[in-house]
């Protein structure tokens, strides 16, 4: 039940910042953060990542639904016992049903977040995406973690392992 819970809490967070910034600005509008760093955008996205696929809504209904249903069953079998792998999997399933709610409600993702990088601009993004990306790393955490765990416990099983 806790990692549904971090999911709503992504959820609800991502749907709410997305509702700022429709209705307190214009498409388009840009408020300075951090001068040359970050700014909060008000852009909006019909594709995927860096706006590839643009219109592709079928396809995006699609994936997003298989995505969802392979996190909630990974979250109810392998997450057990397992908390960062848990918590990736709930930053992910928020991340990925905050953006399938705009593709649903409004045709397109809200984004907002608009950073430079080393100055490099940064394709603008939001709270699900962040989302995402956090759980993507938490899980490769998650994974080099129980591969060095495994490799340990083989190594002491095997006797060849020296401290």
């Amino acid at each position: 039940m806790f990692y549904y819970l971090i999911a709503i809490f992504v959820i609800v967070l991502d749907q709410i910042t997305k509702w700022l910034i429709v209705s307190k600005m214009h498409f388009g509008e840009s408020i300075t953060i951090i001068e040359n760093f970050l700014y909060i955008t008000s852009h909006r996205n019909r594709g995927a990542a860096w706006g590839i696929l643009q219109g592709q809504m079928w396809l995006f209904y699609a994936i997003t639904l298989v995505v969802i249903i392979a996190l909630i069953y990974y979250l109810q079998k392998a997450a057990k016992g397992k908390w960062l792998l848990g918590i990736s999997l709930s930053f992910m399933l928020g991340g990925a049903i905050g953006n399938f709610i705009d593709r649903v409600i409004r045709k397109e993702v809200v984004d907002f977040i608009h950073t430079f990088i080393f100055g490099y601009n940064f394709p603008v993004f939001n709270i699900a995406d962040s989302a995402l990306v956090i759980g993507v790393i938490l899980l490769m955490i998650s994974m080099l973690r129980d591969e060095r765990e495994s490799k340990e416990k083989s190594y002491g099983e095997n006797g060849t392992h020296h401290s």
